[in-house]
Order: structure tokens, then C-alpha cells, then sequence
């Protein structure tokens, strides 16, 4: 597998430093606010990147911190007037409901920054005592750029610009401005109660410094991957550098990873522009949690993503496609003459003894189902399936080019397609089909469509509409069916009773 470095800018070949086991930690959010569709961007890619690592067969261990102590989030508890913890729980639980919609995979840890002030204050002592940082005339601490030679190395900064001792205390500030920055903030009356003992004083911490202890806590000194937007390689990421190496000696992270930004359409997202979306309001236009992953994730994350309606719903109807054919397997594979397998020892068989690749319950082996191999006792994958798989691993594993890998899938879809309508597909070959697509979902999270579920409103108004056409008062059937519509529902009549499928 390799990836771009953004310390190196080149591709490398990715190689852990503990064989198989790979330590991520990945910028989560300041939950000051709910999320919005650009914060989303990078969540997915860090989605896909934990999934590929794990498809790939390696162990991933994934950190990211929630900043619940900044500027921000002082600033929103005392205009709300309320604590600092009860401001951020409700940001806190929104964030885990979006990602859970979403089909995001939960971290291992999600530390919060005023859990781990401790360890901040130690991170500092040492800092202090190597002489890499220095206690301001306000009983501010603050990191000496000037006492890290190798700053700027990740941002690839001209250091020639620097004004030695400038001094940035708010952790809110332009990339243009290279100064010393805030470890630890002296206690002023914009903090209001959120404040904290230390040896220098009281106040809190510094944006940056939380990010570093919480890595370091949970993954080491140095660890493998660190990934976030391209806005965190300066100065967020080039200062987690610094201090992190400063206090320990040794190099903080292997691989650092950054995504592009996100544009709606066409144009930098803005609350002037009209253009500014958190994920609710997404789905409050009738859109859903797959479609919108789709959106935010065809694209290489290197490149900037142009996000809009036209994309949701050309999204909507790459998904229904999916969903086609992957109803045609469904029906193929019933045509199956055994229609029961059991599980026996050496693979999967039918009643009749007949044995063959995996069924949907349980996939044998990828090096032997997945390469188009029989393993000396299975049904293989139709050459068309294996050549996709082929394709899209090899796409997948070149720094992650999922605008290639979602091509070869849609390429099996077409032969595939074409296959079964030549008749040419055994009811096996489609369970072998079926279980190839169940392993790129482990890495797209797309495919497997959720269950539908209606809302009380809407099953009550179809009752209704069943009862006016009982009573054969046709116009108020006809109303309730527009009441339906309005609120996103189609029904359905079929022989089994009607159905509501969303609009």
C-alpha cells in the first residue's frame, strides 16, 4: 500500500512501525457547534483510510480527540450561560449521531481535551525545563519556534520570515502569522469559571498542546499515521511537531496524511453565501446518511470536493443501480437447487453434498475466494467479478484512489448485468458475487442498504388510506396519498399489500 507523505510530499510505501499494528490519531472536532458537510469530508476519508488499513489486513488502533476547551467553546458556554460541560455534551452526542449516520467506524478512543489537563501541565514542565518554551509577563507560557530547528518542515515554511519572540495567545489565528504559541493561557475574565491550577499559575490550555498529550498518552511517543485537513498542516500539525518532539527527542509521526477542502457548489462554504450545511440540515431535505457518504467520499481525497444537490442525486441513482443488481444476484442466487446450505467441515455445502465458494452468512478465505480461486473445493468468482476485484484493490492500495475503485465496481456491474441477462451466471456464482461485494463494503460502507424505517406518522396515514379504499371514497385515498408524498413517501400497491418506499 502507498500513500502521500505530506513531511516527505511524495508517495511511500506504507510500512508500520509495529508490523501489522497501526497507531492513528485523527483531528476530531471543537464542539462549540454542530458539524458541518466540510467537517464531514474529513471524517470520511479518515473512514476509508481506517477501513482500507483494515481490508488490507492490518490492525488499526484510532485516536481522535474531541476539543471541548478553546476560545470557541468558552465563548459559547458563557453566552449560553452554562456550564462548559453541559455546552459541549449536546455537540458532543450530535457528533457521534452523525457519524453513526454516516456509517462511520467508531474510533478505539475518543479522548476529550479537560479530561487530560494532567498531562498537558506535565508535557509543559518538561518543555520549560529544556528551555523550549518561556513564561510570558501575564503568566502565559508560551513554545520558543525559535529553539526547534527543524520547524516548518511540515508545512514547508520559508524561516526566513520569522520574528523571533512575536507571540500569538489566541488559538484562532492566520497562517501567515509564524510566532511562538500559546502552551498554557493565564486565566483572564473572557474564560469566565474555565480555569485550571498549575504550577505557573492558574489558567487552561492551548489549542495545540491538547492534540499532543492525547496522542501521546494513547499511542505513544511515536506512532504511525496523523491525518486532518489541509487548514491543519499550519500551524496546527507544524506546532503538535514541535512541542511533541521538543519534549521527547524523537520523531512524533511517520506518515501524516491531509485531505483537500470541500466547496459547495463551486464556492467556499459561507453562512453569507447561503451555501453552509451541517449534516441535519442534509437530511432534512429528504436526502439519507449513504448517499451523502457516497458523495463525500467518490472523490480523491487529495483533490478539492465539489459538493451539491446534482451530486446527491446522481449519488441516489449510482445507489439504486447497486441496489439492482445486487437484487438480481439475490433473485439468481435463489434459483439455486440447494436452497439450504449448512455449514460442513472444509467449506459451505448444499443438502445434495455440492459445495462452493461462501454464501452470504460467511465468506471463505479472500486469498482463495476473491482471486477468482477455487481453493480446490469451491465454485471461483466469474472472471469478470475477479478482474474488478483486482482493480479495485489495486486502486485502493495506490494511495487510496477510490475514483478508480468505484469505477471497477461499476464495471463489474455492467458485465455482470449482461452476464445474467445471457443466463450465464449459476445461482453460486451469484452467492460468490454477493460475498465479493459484502468485502468492498467493509471498505466503501455504502453498499448494504439500511432498513427503511417509517415513521408512526406515515404508517398511521397509510392505514388511513387503506380504510377509504375499503370505504371506495377515492378522494380521500387520493388526499392521504398526497399527505404521504408531502412528507417523503410513496406508496405501492402490490399483491402482498401496500407498501411505502421513500421518495
Amino acid at each position: 500500500m502507498r500513500i502521500y507523505n505530506t513531511l516527505s510530499h511524495q508517495l511511500e510505501e506504507f510500512v508500520p512501525l509495529d508490523g501489522k499494528r497501526v497507531r492513528l490519531y485523527t483531528c476530531g472536532p471543537t464542539v462549540y457547534n454542530f458539524a458541518h458537510i466540510g467537517n464531514f469530508r474529513a471524517y470520511i476519508f479518515e473512514d476509508l483510510l481506517r477501513r482500507a488499513l483494515k481490508y488490507f489486513g492490518y490492525e488499526v488502533f484510532q485516536v481522535m480527540n474531541l476539543t471541548d476547551v478553546d476560545d470557541k467553546t468558552i465563548a459559547g458556554s458563557i453566552k449560553a450561560g452554562v456550564s462548559l460541560d453541559a455546552f459541549t455534551k449536546t455537540y458532543k452526542d450530535a457528533f457521534f449521531a452523525d457519524l453513526k449516520a454516516l456509517g462511520i467506524e467508531p474510533a478505539e478512543r475518543y479522548p476529550a481535551a479537560t479530561d487530560h489537563i494532567a498531562e498537558m501541565i506535565a508535557m509543559i514542565r518538561i518543555l520549560l525545563e529544556k528551555g523550549h518554551a518561556y513564561r510570558s509577563e501575564d503568566g502565559s507560557i508560551y513554545f520558543s519556534v525559535s529553539s526547534f530547528p527543524a520547524y516548518g518542515k511540515l508545512a514547508h515554511l520559508d524561516m526566513a520570515g520569522l520574528r523571533p519572540g512575536a507571540r500569538v495567545k489566541h488559538d484562532e489565528y492566520e497562517k501567515e502569522n509564524v510566532a511562538d504559541f500559546a502552551l498554557w493561557k493565564a486565566w483572564d475574565e473572557k474564560d469566565g469559571g474555565v480555569v485550571w491550577d498549575s504550577p505557573w499559575g492558574r489558567g487552561r490550555p492551548g489549542w495545540h498542546i491538547e492534540c499532543s498529550a492525547m496522542a501521546m498518552k494513547y499511542l505513544g511517543e511515536s506512532f504511525d499515521l496523523h491525518t486532518g485537513g489541509v487548514d491543519n498542516i499550519f500551524p496546527h500539525h507544524e506546532d503538535e511537531i514541535a512541542q511533541s518532539e521538543a519534549t521527547t527527542g524523537k520523531p512524533f509521526v511517520k506518515y501524516w496524511m491531509h485531505c483537500a477542502h470541500l466547496v459547495v457548489d463551486g464556492r467556499k462554504m459561507s453562512k453569507s453565501l447561503g451555501n453552509f450545511y451541517t449534516l441535519r440540515d442534509i437530511l432534512g431535505k429528504g436526502y439519507v446518511g449513504r448517499e451523502i457518504r457516497y458523495v463525500l467520499m467518490a472523490g480523491h481525497y487529495r483533490q478539492s470536493l465539489n459538493f451539491s444537490f446534482d451530486a446527491l442525486n446522481a449519488a441516489r441513482a449510482s445507489l439504486q443501480r447497486l441496489d439492482e443488481f445486487q437484487g438480481r444476484l439475490g433473485a439468481a442466487k435463489a434459483a439455486s437447487p440447494q436452497p439450504s446450505p449448512i455449514k460442513g467441515e472444509g467449506g459451505i455445502r448444499g443438502k445434495d453434498g455440492s459445495s462452493f465458494a461462501a454464501t452470504a452468512a460467511g465468506p471463505r478465505p479472500a486469498s482463495s475466494l476473491l482471486a477468482g480461486e477455487d481453493g480446490g473445493e469451491g465454485v471461483p468468482l466469474p472472471e469478470w467479478a475477479a478482474a474488478a476485484k483486482r482493480k479495485f484493490d489495486a486502486a485502493l492500495s495506490e494511495d487510496l484512489n477510490l475514483a478508480e475503485s468505484l469505477g471497477a465496481l461499476f464495471d463489474m456491474v455492467h458485465a455482470g448485468n449482461r452476464a445474467m441477462d445471457a443466463g450465464e451466471v449459476s445461482p453460486q456464482q451469484a452467492v460468490s458475487v454477493m460475498v465479493l461485494l459484502e468485502s468492498l463494503d467493509k471498505v466503501l460502507g455504502f453498499l448494504s442498504k439500511p432498513e427503511e424505517v417509517i415513521p408512526r406518522e406515515a404508517m398511521d396515514l397509510l392505514e388511513q388510506r387503506q380504510n377509504a379504499r375499503k370505504a371506495k371514497n377515492w378522494a380521500e385515498a387520493d388526499r392521504v396519498r398526497d399527505a404521504l408524498a408531502a412528507l417523503g413517501w410513496v406508496v405501492q400497491d402490490t399483491p402482498q399489500g401496500p407498501k411505502l418506499k421513500r421518495k
